[in-house]
């Protein structure tokens, strides 16, 4: 339909006088989703039941202030002092079920007086939520990946600790150990540890426990469980126990503790061109060997990789006594119990790097490298908040979304094509609206938009029909 210019122009530029006055108004009306998914997995109930040995009654439960964190999260905020700019947003506040909401000080105080058993329920419930996801999820195989990442910090938290940290040197900084599940993209449970570990600190028992919950609400199934480990978990003893266990695995290989591998690579002649699934060109060679540190063990199979550098290398390399020398190429070794070709076996571990967007997401859009408290426990309490938050929205997407890919996938990526957090907060999540009483019926009034109507609408239809 053609209109005229006086109807596309004007010339008004007047400046409207501001007022600010007491109305149920809200700029977070997308939150009706959360709170719909929040009915269906009983997620206050829940909380709740974490808190209930405590004999503290404090004017917030505790739980409404874990709720309260969950949100702030879901809402894009960082710091616990921000949640001043939407203390009095109606919606928020129905969600949490609060008529107003707490100082910022009785956040951090309730946070900082958490006891033990309050942390690990808490913790506990973070990793159920994702198990209840795990045992409905229709695919043969779950795909675990393992790996450190630093929080730091400028204050002296409990706990934290200067350890190795390439960005910023000399940093107190604690290094949690994370599972995350490849199908799903959610961070099934953590490892809380200090900042001056080692990677594979604690991990051998983190990773058959993070195995044993899975295996355990997949009962009925026949379900594969890989695992996917760079070098720092390369050992023998955590080898035997994937074996033990009957998991299938890749883990990279570390060039400086083994010599030798260099010499394998360095003499090699007949190299195997493979489809690794990069624009680069990679080749490839197999070998069953035995550091001999290791004693008389079985021979396992060890994968060479070298893929096309167009990029001469011009820095010095660290530690490159022991690093393959090469102009064109980089180099890498994986060892698996895989029995499938090279090919798929390097895919398959390469895909792993997906969980390095994971941790990505979760520090720069949904507050993980936030330090809220001095003490261990509080800081515990944040952290799984902030990943129930992450959690959650996966759990929103999942319900409300069908499968993208296939479960079968080389590289293992997660089934569904999962929005970024800001994105998914822009579209559905920071809507204005106005809460009214047509007829005394609670009514949320948006603006109208086909587009939103729709998503939201049929959302929360799936998700009612699913409770």
């Amino acid at each position: 339909m053609k209109i005229s210019k006086s109807d596309a122009v004007t010339a008004t530029f007047s400046r409207p006088e501001l007022r600010f006055e007491e109305q149920d108004l809200t700029w977070f009306s997308g939150l009706v989703l959360f709170q719909s998914l929040f009915a269906r997995l009983g997620l206050y109930r829940r909380l709740a039941r974490c808190f209930r040995h405590s004999s503290v009654c404090p004017i917030y439960p505790q739980a409404k202030i874990i709720l309260l964190l969950i949100v702030h999260m879901l809402l894009g905020f960082r710091c616990l002092r921000d949640s001043r700019y939407y203390a009095h947003d109606p919606m928020v506040l129905r969600v949490i079920g609060l008529r107003q909401l707490p100082a910022v000080s009785t956040i951090s105080r309730q946070l900082a007086s958490l006891d033990e058993n309050s942390v690990q329920n808490l913790e506990a419930l973070r990793t159920a939520l994702v198990l209840d996801r795990l045992a409905k999820l229709d695919s043969p195989r779950i795909t675990l990946d393992f790996d450190g990442s630093v929080i730091g910090t400028k204050r002296k938290a409990e706990g934290t600790a200067v350890g190795f940290n390439k960005s910023k040197k000399g940093q107190r900084s604690y290094y949690p150990l994370y599972c995350t599940v490849a199908q799903t993209g959610q961070v099934l449970d953590v490892l809380n540890r200090s900042g001056n570990v080692h990677d594979s600190n604690g991990a051998k028992q983190f990773v058959l426990e993070c195995i044993a919950a899975v295996r355990a609400v997949r009962t009925g199934r026949r379900t594969l469980i890989e695992v996917r480990m760079d070098s720092a978990f390369f050992s023998d003893e955590i080898l035997t126990a994937l074996e033990q266990a009957q998991v299938r695995y890749t883990i990279s290989v570390p060039f400086a503790r083994f010599a030798l591998l260099k010499e394998k690579i360095e003499d090699r002649i007949d190299w195997q061109p493979i489809d690794c699934g990069v624009e680069r060109d990679c080749d490839a060679f197999e070998e069953n060997w035995q550091p001999e540190s290791w004693g008389k063990g079985r021979a396992r199979r060890f994968l060479f990789i070298r893929q096309f550098n167009p990029k001469q290398q011009k820095e010095p390399i660290q530690l490159d006594l022991f690093e393959p020398s090469s102009y064109d190429f980089d180099f890498k070794v994986v060892i698996t119990n895989r029995k499938d070709w090279i090919a798929k076996a390097v895919v398959f571990h390469e895909g792993r790097g997906s969980q390095e967007g994971i941790f990505a997401e979760l520090k720069s859009e949904n507050a993980l490298a936030y330090v809220p408290t001095k003490t261990w426990l509080g800081n515990r309490a944040f952290m799984s908040a902030t990943l129930i938050a992450h959690n959650l929205t996966r759990e929103l997407e999942m319900t409300c979304e069908q499968t993208t890919r296939s479960v079968h996938n080389a590289k293992r990526a997660p089934l569904w094509t999962f929005s970024r957090m800001n994105t998914f907060r822009r579209e559905l999540l920071q809507r204005a609206g106005r809460l009214i009483r047509p007829q005394g019926k609670l009514t949320l009034s948006m603006n109208i938009n086909e587009v939103v109507k729709s998503r939201i609408e049929a959302a929360l239809h799936i998700i009612e029909a699913a409770a």
